[in-house]
């Protein structure tokens, strides 16, 4: 009787073209640095998601945010606010003040107090005492400072920053298509989720970390220009930034008239901040009575999605000086960035829309760690002999 033939044949296998420097180099960093810098990312990416609607968190915690507003009432001037906060609560100095528009309260920040203080600006009731610190203020500190000291925090927070900048970039590289074919573009663009879970973490981490690509270099990029003063300075020198002048100059004259009193001048100011000067948002301002040897009185309207005007004006002539602001549209390239830094960081340069979109970016941000060490992982698992090669395969005769 025969004993079978068996049969080893050999079938060739395409082997893979041998990547570039540059590209293990690119698949090198972002694989090592991504883990390296994993943890501060998750933590500043969900801190962030949460401070995108700090404020409408704050208002709906607060009972007694919405204020009633008496028939034919109008909002008293700061004199009249501070005046009768004096009577309620005489031990708090009373300076800086906030008034947050129509049915709103008005924000004290008293100098001799962590307490905040709202009122009425209709009746100047004492509405709320507050303590400054709130749990926005723990989310904050971990978001700038990871609950480090400033100085250490400040500085893993910014290169961190700087990392995940740079890894968006590597992880564009690694995303892109081999081939712009039907199955190539599906893969980069859609999730399979009906295939495994390791499939699925890896959709997830490249699928959505291009669509989040967008938004995420803006919130990065808006950091750096918060955590490094050199990237800051280099950035609006190149949009055409100047210096400002040390002397300051008076670019609008003040009234003809001018208020005896200081509660007079910071009241005058209040009301053509709020009818004339104001763009957005005209009734709310923040205005501040000038300490004892002030030499200017402080107002900061058009405080609409997330940028702002300051305006300073001369103590006794009520002059307009030039450390003022001009109107965000009138401003220069260098100065518009510069104001509308924080407006782009959290998202609030297009209303709720945009904060929406950051908030969710900020989410997908902190999985990408997670995901991306997932699929290292996978593949240090990967059992061998499913490399490419020369395949052997086994026929039995009969």
């Amino acid at each position: 009787m025969e004993k079978p033939v068996t049969l080893t044949e050999k079938r060739p296998v395409t082997v893979k073209p041998e990547a570039s420097r540059l590209r293990r180099f690119n698949d090198w960093f972002h694989l090592w640095v991504g883990i390296a810098s994993g943890i501060p990312v998750i933590i500043i990416s969900l801190t962030g998601a949460l401070l995108v609607f700090e404020h409408e968190i704050l208002e709906m915690s607060r009972s007694w945010w919405k204020v009633e507003i008496p028939a034919d009432a109008t909002p008293l001037p700061p004199s009249v606010i501070r005046s009768r906060v004096a009577e309620q609560l005489p031990e708090m100095k009373v300076r800086r003040l906030w008034y947050y528009g129509e049915g709103r309260p008005v924000k004290i920040t008293p100098d001799n107090s962590d307490s905040l203080i709202f009122v009425s600006p209709y009746t100047g009731r004492v509405l709320a005492l507050e303590d400054h610190e709130n749990v926005f203020e723990f989310i904050e500190e971990g978001h700038f400072h990871l609950w480090l000291p400033d100085k250490i925090g400040t500085q893993v927070v910014s290169w961190s920053t700087a990392v995940f900048f740079f890894l968006l970039v590597t992880g564009m590289v690694l995303w892109w298509p081999k081939k712009w074919s039907g199955r190539d573009v599906k893969q980069a663009f859609t999730i399979k989720w009906k295939a495994r879970f390791k499939r699925i973490n890896y959709d997830l981490h490249n699928v959505l970390g291009f669509y989040t690509l967008s938004l995420a270099v803006i919130m990065a990029f808006t950091g750096l220009m918060m955590g490094f003063a050199f990237f800051n300075k280099s950035v609006l020198k190149m949009l055409g930034g100047q210096d400002g002048s040390p002397e300051v100059t008076v670019i609008d004259d003040g009234p003809e008239t001018v208020p005896a009193t200081l509660e007079g001048k910071v009241d005058h100011i209040w009301k053509l901040v709020t009818t004339e000067m104001g763009e957005f948002e005209k009734d709310q301002i923040s205005i501040h009575f000038p300490k004892e040897d002030g030499k200017f009185i402080y107002a900061c309207t058009d405080m609409y999605h997330g940028t702002w005007r300051e305006l300073y004006f001369d103590i006794h002539t009520l002059a307009l000086l030039s450390t003022s602001q001009s109107k965000i549209a009138e401003d220069t390239p260098a100065n518009w960035l510069r104001r509308s830094n924080f407006s782009l960081h959290v998202g609030a340069f297009g209303g709720l829309l945009t904060k929406w979109l950051f908030f969710f970016a900020s989410l997908v941000c902190a999985t990408l760690p997670v995901t991306g060490f997932y699929i290292w992982w996978g593949k240090r698992r990967k059992k061998p002999g499913k490399k490419g090669g020369t395949r052997l395969r086994t026929v039995k005769g009969r």
